[in-house]
């Protein structure tokens, strides 16, 4: 009899725990700061009431649709009133620098997000001899761009306002990108 009214009780706490549930916003797909959100970026979820998250109602989606986004964002983020906005990007003390690349000189499936070295590769000295003083910069790659037009990748990166400066003081045609540990993440 006790077993009984302990799983009742249970259901019915369970019951109520489960309807009290919210539906917001969701990012379907990625989406890249300063980027205006179409309803195909969105999708529904639910989430418990009073979680402390600032989400987006589900039935805000028609005052969200057009609006930029302050953060490159990945698929499956929940969508807050935080992440909505002007860009944010870069924060105080980093600088966003664009670098062009051809094939071979980054790895296959770079993509925004991935935590990267950049690498001066050795180049000629005023003797004509190889020189020695290889630079590198990390950075956090934040978007990948392919122009066929000139068989260029445009691979813009965030780093430190210092290290932007050096980085596209670089000689072109002698950059390198490496991934590195902890590749896939901001």
């Amino acid at each position: 009899m006790l077993l009984v009214l302990g799983c009742a009780t249970g259901g019915v706490l369970l019951t109520l725990s489960l309807g009290d549930r919210e539906p917001v916003l969701v990012l379907r797909r990625s989406v890249s700061v300063g980027q205006e959100l179409e309803g195909a970026d969105l999708r529904e979820a639910s989430i418990a009431r009073g979680g402390g998250l600032d989400a987006v109602a589900a039935d805000q989606r028609g005052a969200v649709v057009g609006r930029r986004v302050a953060y490159s964002l990945p698929a499956g983020m929940l969508l807050t009133k935080g992440s909505l906005g002007s860009p944010e990007v870069p924060p105080a003390g980093r600088a966003v620098a664009a670098v062009g690349l051809k094939t071979g000189q980054f790895p296959t499936g770079l993509q925004a997000g991935h935590r990267v070295e950049v690498v001066t590769t050795a180049d000629e000295d005023a003797t004509g001899g190889p020189s020695s003083s290889a630079e590198s910069w990390a950075a956090v790659v934040t978007a990948v761009r392919i122009d066929n037009d000139d068989q260029l990748t445009v691979v813009t990166l965030e780093l430190g306002e210092d290290q932007a400066r050096e980085l596209a003081a670089a000689q072109e045609g002698t950059l390198r990108v490496v991934m590195v540990r902890g590749g896939g993440g901001r």
